[in-house]
């Protein structure tokens, strides 16, 4: 029942928790109060990962950080994931070169370490052709493994890229510019150095992965380069574009794979939804259209990116966000597709954050607050420190291990350090 001294209904929200309606004022000091309870969090908790991976993964022998670390830090296996490497020197070369308190000694010589593990190992030697980076590595750099994507190549452009800015060497930064060039012959002219044959019943599909990578990578490479930016503005118009070709049946769902032209593949591959990485693509396309001022690409990064994913992906019995969904209904073939997994949830976090600080719309705070309250009860390790990676349905730990072949120090991290900023942001204009 709510009390009659209640305040206007201007000033009123209801929540729904556990078959209660709760109703409260939300005025500018509680917004302020909430905001700088989570960003007193997740303060706390950046510093506790970064903590983490600062004890634990570097090799100190062969240079590089090791990967696969178990719940308490132990390394349980030695091999080195590239993905992962170069994630890491780019991760610490942003703290060090954006964030006052991270601006020390031990970061930057651990960029420099796995950066310099990555140039000299990464790269596989091929008899034709510029040759492809490793996916995974020995410990002392040896390849294992060579994956048919572009992935691996991506992420050493990015660590490249943050620390040349840190160094200010221009080699670096030639080198990140050199592997970007390659990227874009092999995704837009000539993808047969990749080694993926060309089969008469695999026709090539556009996969939201490719442009939403390459659209991340002319964001890093251009910051504050007008020349670079100048150099690669077609390629972003071409991102978005495709990117946006993953809006289907009448704008109601995010389909993660289409044709060449934009149309739904037949099948599990055409019908598949990732609501982790539509998220995060709603959060690129954010970030570009307020660059560009593209008034209607902020509108489709939130509705359609962002509202689609959230209300089809949220798991309405248990909370927090499917891995995979299948848009017509059926059990999707992924066997992990019910599960909760850290990264979407990293993604949502920064996306509906950001979408509220250039918006100020109510309900962008309220579904940023809803995923924060499940992040950080399930996924966070209060007594290791890091996250937990993998949940159940329910939300149970599944797999305890802090760092494996897809899980580094990266998305964590990452979602972290864009809230506080953002949170920042949002704090100094309240003050203001």
């Amino acid at each position: 029942m709510i009390p009659l001294n209640t305040p206007s209904p201007a000033l009123l929200r209801f929540k729904y928790r556990r078959g209660v309606y709760f109703i409260w004022k939300k005025t500018g000091t509680m917004t302020a109060a909430l905001l700088e309870q989570c960003r007193e969090r997740i303060r706390t908790e950046l510093d506790r990962v970064v903590d983490f991976w600062l004890k634990y993964s570097h090799d100190k022998e062969h240079g590089g950080f090791f990967n696969c670390l178990g719940k308490d830090g132990k390394v349980y296996d030695e091999m080195k994931y590239v993905w992962l490497q170069g994630r890491q020197v780019w991760m610490y070369s942003r703290l060090y070169r954006t964030t006052e308190r991270f601006h020390r000694p031990e970061i930057l010589e651990a960029a420099k370490s796995g950066a310099a593990f990555l140039q000299k190992f990464a790269r596989v030697q091929a008899s034709s052709g510029p040759g492809k980076c490793a996916f995974c590595l020995t410990r002392d750099g040896r390849t294992v493994k060579v994956q048919r994507t572009i992935f691996s190549e991506c992420f050493y452009v990015m660590a490249m890229d943050e620390l040349s800015r840190i160094t200010q060497a221009k080699e670096m930064q030639a080198d990140a510019e050199s592997m970007m060039d390659q990227l874009i012959f092999w995704v837009q002219t000539d993808s047969s150095d990749l080694g993926r044959p060309q089969l008469p019943g695999d026709p090539p599909i556009n996969s939201m992965a490719v442009p939403m990578m390459l659209l991340c990578l002319v964001d890093q490479l251009t910051e504050g380069r007008t020349d670079v930016a100048e150099k690669y503005k077609d390629l972003s118009g071409w991102c978005v574009e495709r990117i946006q070709q993953h809006i289907q049946r009448d704008g109601k769902a995010i389909l993660e794979n289409v044709t060449l032209n934009g149309k739904e593949l037949p099948g599990c591959q055409g019908r598949l939804q990732n609501p982790g990485h539509a998220l995060e693509a709603g959060w690129f396309l954010l970030q570009y259209a307020l660059k560009k001022g593209d008034v209607q690409l902020k509108k489709t990064a939130v509705d359609k990116f962002m509202e689609i994913p959230f209300h089809t992906g949220w798991d309405k019995q248990h909370g927090g966000l499917f891995y995979f969904l299948d848009v017509d209904g059926h059990c999707p073939t992924q066997l992990e597709w019910n599960m909760k997994l850290w990264w979407p949830h990293c993604e949502a976090l920064i996306a509906y954050l950001m979408a509220y600080s250039h918006s100020r719309e109510p309900v962008l705070l309220d579904r940023f607050k809803q995923i924060y309250d499940y992040t950080f009860a399930h996924f966070s390790d209060e007594e290791h420190g890091e996250w937990f990676g993998y949940l159940s349905r329910q939300g149970e730990v599944v797999l305890d291990f802090k760092g494996g072949p897809f899980k580094g120090f990266f998305h964590v991290p990452r979602c972290l350090y864009m809230c506080e900023k953002l949170l920042d942001g949002l704090l100094e204009k309240q003050d203001s």
